[in-house]
């Protein structure tokens, strides 16, 4: 145990199993109205042998927490393992961390720069419920769309479905701190839309909800539609079946977050100077998300003290600092998915554009990349391009 556990993340799974019994009671007390007689009985039983065994196991690991590591860690040999040979990034550790300060005094300069701009501009009004939220986000995400088309950025099938929200089922509640709360379907299920179960809309929701609840665009933008959802059902729809599969967030983050700035510069959020200002946080929390990432995975940071950082440099709130920490630091090379992603693809596309010249098509160079936004960066660009000096550099 000593070798293979670490205590950080015992203790991280026994805080979130502290309340289990009551988590899934409630859970199937909302259940249970949906079922049948007979599923009722199997779904009762299912629960309190559930609940045995997460109890066990949470005890289990207070018992053996004196013998676990207290080093989360991966060390620098298997994080620049990792980088060259499954997230196919041909950086080091340290060029990771330049490129992160560099995106980080930019995004402060420009958030910089709107604050001022903005200043006697009143703050975006919280939605007054979540049924208000919900009939403005369809009305954005069908405008997103139309956007996209007026400006040719990028070709939205008229087969996919549509992102929405929904309210945060009763039944769903008590595991939402498990992930993020979407529901972006699957390659068995493109006739259905997306979903993002939303929270009650609120002054003191966590960072993300607080920022939909003021305005959904930001993460339509991300998350759904020419985002997560759209590039998913693109991939999963893609006549090449290997192409279709998951392989590492490298290249669907860094689209999310290419999409973001990238819907920004073409003039979406002209009309929302406050939101304007949310996106450059956006921005910023992205770039300190790759210097959290690389420290923790060199043990430069504790989680503590990844958590105290975000607090400080990011502006996030303390659970959503601290459930951020703890999920870099268990999953490492993750974090920077989003930053040094979106910078891979604005190499390729400049590189487009430099040697096509004249016939250098946007939304061609969109169309490809989104359909195979499963596919490393670095392949893409080698596919596309023919320059495989990215390539040599990672064999």
């Amino acid at each position: 145990m000593a070798n293979t556990a670490i205590r950080p993340f015992a203790l991280a799974a026994i805080d979130k199993l502290k309340n289990v019994r009551e988590c899934l009671n409630k859970v199937v007390t909302e259940l249970l109205p949906l079922f049948d007689e007979a599923s009722k009985n199997q779904l009762e039983q299912s629960k309190d042998d559930a609940v045995v065994v997460l109890e066990s196991f949470r005890t289990w690991l207070e018992e053996q927490l004196p013998e676990m590591s207290t080093e989360p860690a991966v060390g620098k040999e298997a994080y620049s393992f990792f980088l060259k040979n499954v997230a196919l990034i041909p950086l080091s550790p340290e060029q990771l961390l330049d490129s992160a300060r560099q995106e980080w005094e930019r995004s402060v300069s420009f958030e910089t720069f709107e604050r001022i701009r903005n200043q006697g501009v009143e703050e975006l009004p919280v939605f007054e419920d979540q049924a208000a939220q919900i009939k403005r986000e369809a009305e954005l995400e069908q405008d997103v769309r139309d956007f996209l088309e007026a400006k040719n950025i990028l070709t939205v099938p008229a087969w996919l479905k549509h992102y929405h929200n929904l309210p945060l089922p009763a039944y769903l509640a008590p595991l939402s701190f498990m992930g993020v709360t979407d529901d972006l379907t699957s390659a068995n299920r493109l006739d259905q839309d997306g979903i993002s179960y939303i929270k009650v809309p609120s002054p003191d929701l966590d960072y993300f909800s607080l920022s939909i609840a003021r305005d959904p665009r930001p993460l339509i933008v991300h998350e759904g539609v020419p985002g997560h959802y759209l590039q998913l059902a693109l991939s999963w729809a893609h006549e090449n079946p290997i192409r279709r599969q998951y392989y590492d967030s490298g290249a669907n983050e860094g689209i999310g977050f290419y999409a973001e700035e990238l819907m920004m510069q073409f003039g979406l959020f002209d009309d929302s100077p406050k939101t304007r200002e949310v996106m450059y946080s956006f921005l910023r929390l992205r770039a300190v998300r790759v210097e959290v990432d690389v420290k923790l995975a060199l043990g430069i940071f504790s989680i503590e003290q990844a958590a105290d950082y975000l607090q400080e440099v990011a502006d996030l709130d303390a659970a959503t600092a601290w459930q951020e920490a703890v999920f870099f630091a268990s999953s490492p090379g993750q974090a920077i998915t989003y930053q040094i992603g979106k910078l891979q693809i604005v190499k390729f596309l400049a590189d487009a554009r430099r040697i096509q010249g004249d016939e250098f098509n946007l939304r061609d160079f969109h169309d490809y990349l989104w359909l195979n936004g499963n596919v490393p960066i670095a392949l893409q660009r080698w596919e596309y391009l023919g320059l495989d000096d990215e390539i040599k550099v990672l064999n």
